[in-house]
């Protein structure tokens, strides 16, 4: 019997592999012990020698494969892929080499090549197995994702289906599917099939979809929850290990910004002015960056303007949370939420003693560890805070904005454009996920009612353009009336801006950085503010930038004021001028001011934490809420729409509670005044009534 790896040093791994006296198995384990005494160069010289003098062993393939997976991670994909391609040659049975080839001629930049090794393992299982399935999901998803990636969102469509009709219960094709759907102006966004239902797909969006799916506060509320619960899931290391942020001896408060987007980014470019107007004497600053290594000028200049740049992006949640807890934080702030690259799991071990949720996410992230959602009295009303799982805090107006952004030096025409010199142009930037089908025919109501007039859309998938275009035709516009704008550096960007007379906002998911963007070129904005935290960001931008009267309570109001406005060039110059006398004192352009809001609700969480009254999640109920509201059909509903929401919930809540009691809670289901619980389709259980108000209570900002 050969000597176990364990009992001889791992220098003689070598020699033994050149004496052909090295299993695979003990191979495997004497890798790991060279990679950790001697790092990856000496396990690749062990694989190098094994594999020259063991050509012949039956196993081959699969440590061919194992070297592979060692090589890639150490960047030298050319190696990499040799070596799988000789695994495919042994053994064209094993599947798992071709998805990871595809992996490696993807990252070299051969997306057409990644997707034919891909699209050779699709075709080459057959069997029905588990094994078989695992490895087609594998290979189908992983062809969605790089033909996402590369604008065929149509192919990407039909990958996903493909591997959700092997497997309905996966969650990432799922969430991309409606994504993919949303982008595409594919209406409806949920359309059920056979083997994967409405309430499968309802269940399976992302938060980020969902706030731009309807305008339905608590089945958001619901669906963070549910995310949090089965895609982030429990935390991987120790939990709330932050003895250095408890300790004495600073006046200052360690205050760190958890972000994947401090650079080129929309949060790079709303919060690029805020870090150096942080008040030294009051919070030190840490960066934590764990998005992808794209620096910038944007970037530089946030490092430099910041205490302290730690890039965690090369560390996993263990890793990155102890050095968190190391720099003892007291107070992490979120700037992700869930959205791409966000640290989620990292954030589950509760690195810092009070986690923030701001600016990244439009919404609750129903968490049990983010115990504050930072906003506005404009964005969560007080008698709305019972669909936030945190606590609510309130900045003069919630959205940072950099008052140093630079704007092209030249304005483009409106020929240059494709755009009609004569004519009213109505524009909006906001990206096609964010248009749904009452938005977009509202959109065409009011081109009916302005006659001339064109709405200068941003540009997103052709097939998004073919569809929105169809739609038009169908009711009788010229379809030349949408223009779309082509990406552009930002400078560039925002250079054009004053070329359109008016933005329309989107809805449920209106716009944010687009809306103080337009805001900031002079250009007004026509917004119709819901009850969910992402369609009420821009009524907040709106009223900061002076202009509360272009806030509309109804979706017919939106549509009748755009139209004035659209037939009125007067009344919409006077807009232009109202904003041209107020951007550099109004509350929206006022960094300084949110800056000391920030640092005085920081003040005010730290005193909680310190007098114990660190206020805790409340997500009871939650799984009785994600089942009622996903049984919607928000295709059809407009959610927004609906005068009395409360009411509506509440009946939706006393059919559920007819056949399956519902333990009552403070949001919608509250007990009865006399304490036993009264049937369900009684005149109380089915009438509206007037939410409860949120035992959590305001802190306002100075």
């Amino acid at each position: 019997m050969s000597e176990r790896p364990d009992h001889f040093t791992a220098s003689r791994a070598v020699d033994r592999a050149v004496a052909r006296d090295l299993s695979v198995a003990d191979l495997i384990q004497a890798v790991e012990m060279r990679k950790a005494s001697l790092g990856v160069a000496g396990a690749l010289d062990l694989y190098d020698a094994w594999i020259e003098h063991n050509a012949d062993n039956p196993l081959i393939y699969a440590v061919l494969f194992n070297y592979a997976v060692l090589l890639t991670d150490s960047g030298d994909l050319d190696r990499a892929r040799g070596q799988l391609e000789r695994a495919i040659i042994l053994n064209p049975a094993f599947i798992p080499a071709y998805i990871n080839l595809g992996r490696v001629y993807e990252r070299m930049g051969a997306t057409g090549l990644a997707v034919l090794q891909w699209s050779n393992a699709v075709d080459r299982l057959s069997a029905v197995n588990g094994a078989a399935i695992s490895h087609k999901t594998t290979a189908l998803n992983q062809m969605a994702r790089v033909l996402e990636g590369g604008g065929q969102d149509d192919a990407a469509e039909s990958m996903l289906r493909q591997s959700l009709e092997l497997d309905p219960q996966q969650r990432e094709p799922l969430q991309h599917l409606a994504a993919l759907r949303q982008r595409q102006c594919e209406w409806p966004v949920v359309a059920p099939w056979e083997r994967v239902t409405g309430d499968l797909q309802m269940k399976g969006m992302s938060p980020l979809s969902l706030a731009a799916y309807t305008d339905d506060p608590m089945l958001q509320l619901a669906g963070a929850w549910n995310y949090n619960l089965r895609d982030v899931g429990p935390p991987a290391g120790p939990t709330g290990v932050h003895p250095l942020a408890v300790q004495g001896g600073s006046k200052r408060l360690r205050i760190g910004y958890l972000s994947s987007d401090l650079r080129h980014h929309a949060i790079g470019f709303l919060t690029a002015e805020l870090y150096a107007l942080h008040d030294r004497d009051q919070v030190e600053v840490f960066a934590y960056y764990c998005g992808p290594d794209l620096p910038d000028p944007l970037q530089a200049r946030i490092k430099a303007d910041v205490d302290h740049w730690v890039a965690i992006n090369t560390l996993d949640d263990a890793a990155a949370a102890k050095r968190i807890a190391d720099d003892g934080i007291q107070i992490l702030v979120d700037v992700n939420g869930y959205t791409r690259d966000g640290r989620i799991k990292l954030l589950a071990q509760r690195p810092a003693p009070v986690i923030v949720n701001w600016l990244g996410f439009p919404g609750t992230m129903a968490s049990p560890y983010h115990h504050y959602i930072v906003a506005d009295d404009w964005i969560i009303p007080e008698d709305q805070e019972i669909y936030y799982s945190e606590k609510v805090l309130r900045l003069p107006c919630y959205q940072p904005n950099d008052r140093k952004r630079k704007v092209a030096s030249r304005q483009p025409t409106r020929t240059e454009m494709g755009l009609p010199e004569d004519g009213v142009v109505f524009c909006c930037f906001n990206g096609t996920h964010k248009i749904t089908r009452f938005t977009f025919e509202r959109w065409l109501r009011i081109l009916e009612g302005v006659p001339g007039s064109v709405l200068w859309l941003l540009s997103g998938a052709e097939t998004s353009h073919v569809a929105l275009r169809k739609i038009a035709q169908a009711r009788g516009l010229d379809p030349a009336r949408l223009v779309f704008a082509g990406k552009m550096a930002n400078p560039d960007h925002l250079a054009r801006y004053p070329l359109a007379d008016l933005f329309l906002d989107t809805t449920p998911y209106g716009a944010h950085t687009t809306a103080s963007d337009a805001l900031w070129m002079g250009v007004p904005v026509l917004t119709l503010s819901g009850r969910s935290f992402a369609s009420r960001v821009c009524g907040s931008l709106v009223r900061g930038a002076g202009l509360e009267d272009l806030i509309c309570a109804s979706p017919d109001d939106y549509v009748a004021r755009a139209i004035e406005l659209g037939q009125d060039a007067a009344l919409r110059q006077g807009y232009r001028d109202r904003l041209a006398a107020n951007r550099e004192t109004c509350v929206l352009f006022d960094t300084p001011l949110l800056v000391r809001g920030l640092e005085a609700l920081y003040r005010q969480m730290w005193a909680d934490f310190e007098a114990g009254a660190l206020p805790q999640p409340d997500l009871t109920n939650l799984d009785v809420y994600l089942e009622v509201g996903a049984a919607q059909n928000h295709d059809e509903i407009e959610v927004q729409a609906i005068e009395d929401y409360t009411g509506w919930w509440r009946g939706k809540l006393a059919e559920r509670h007819a056949y399956r009691p519902i333990p009552f809670d403070h949001r919608l289901w509250p007990a009865p005044e006399h304490g036993a619980p009264e049937p369900a389709g009684s005149e109380r259980a089915a009438a509206p009534a007037k939410p409860r108000r949120s035992r959590k209570a305001p802190i306002e900002g100075q």
